[in-house]
């Protein structure tokens, strides 16, 4: 990668950083199928529904255990707030007869001991389990230095001209890999992630009140500084599912039929 684009992160890096602070990532880590299961249901939909979402299942469910032996819609039912129900809870179940078929467990701890390859490998060969979903598991919960790109990440990356050529996040994720500073994937990640939530928005971005406006190479930067910021709703910029999801210890006890439905 060119020393351009590692000098050009860095500066935005840096930038981010004095504008919204140094995220920490929390001191407990969460395990990897949770984390797995998460990022599955914050696809499409926003954190804080996401996050209804996955503590609705966890209530209902304790172990994943029990939602590989439920029925696929008393999972949908459990997951609704967060949208494409249908959709997810097949895919959730689906991952776990998966996990079970491959390795007779649930217990993911064994990608500890895995090269970031091997674990992209082993994640993405699950159904409905992409690039970003596998990189979430590797940065949040196993806490190796890679930098997720969701389509949010994506839209940022191309206007501030990191990857303006770049066509889908999964070509971003490619391109940026290696460019990050040493220890600012976390920082990077979730920086951009607050940054597009209240300044770089998708469809009014407040160019006028932009800190890395003469960084940004957007072609549509100068129209929008000319707009004065509408008031808007109060929000929490900063709440993410990923830094919020709760382990529960495994459970091997066989389901009761009440559990079952």
């Amino acid at each position: 990668m060119s020393f351009s684009l590692k000098r050009k992160i860095a500066r935005i890096v840096l930038a981010l950083e004095n504008m919204l602070g140094i995220p920490e990532q929390p001191e407990k880590r969460a395990e990897p199928l949770d984390m797995l299961i998460a990022t599955i249901l914050s696809q499409n939909t926003n954190d804080r529904n996401s996050y209804r979402a996955y503590q609705t299942l966890r209530n209902k469910y304790p172990t994943w255990e029990a939602v590989l032996h439920a029925r696929t819609a008393s999972i949908g039912s459990a997951i609704k707030t967060g949208g494409m129900a249908t959709q997810k809870s097949s895919r959730i179940k689906k991952i776990l007869q998966e996990l079970i078929h491959r390795y007779g467990t649930l217990d993911l701890s064994f990608l500890n001991k895995e090269t970031n390859e091997k674990i992209f490998e082993l994640l993405t060969s699950l159904d409905g389990v992409g690039t970003k979903t596998a990189s979430c598991v590797l940065l949040f919960s196993l806490r190796r230095e890679v930098f997720p790109v969701d389509t949010h990440i994506f839209r940022i990356c191309n206007r501030l001209g990191i990857t303006n050529n770049s066509k889908t996040p999964d070509t971003t994720f490619i391109a940026v890999q290696g460019s990050i500073p040493a220890g600012k994937s976390y920082s990077f990640h979730t920086n951009l992630i607050r940054f597009g939530r209240k300044i770089c928005k998708a469809n009014n971005p407040l160019c006028s009140i932009c800190s890395l406006y003469d960084l940004c190479e957007f072609s549509e930067k100068e129209k929008f500084r000319r707009k004065q910021p509408a008031p808007g709703k109060r929000a929490d910029y900063n709440f993410m599912i990923l830094d919020n999801v709760i382990s529960h210890p495994p459970s091997h006890q066989p389901l009761s039929q009440a559990e079952r439905k």
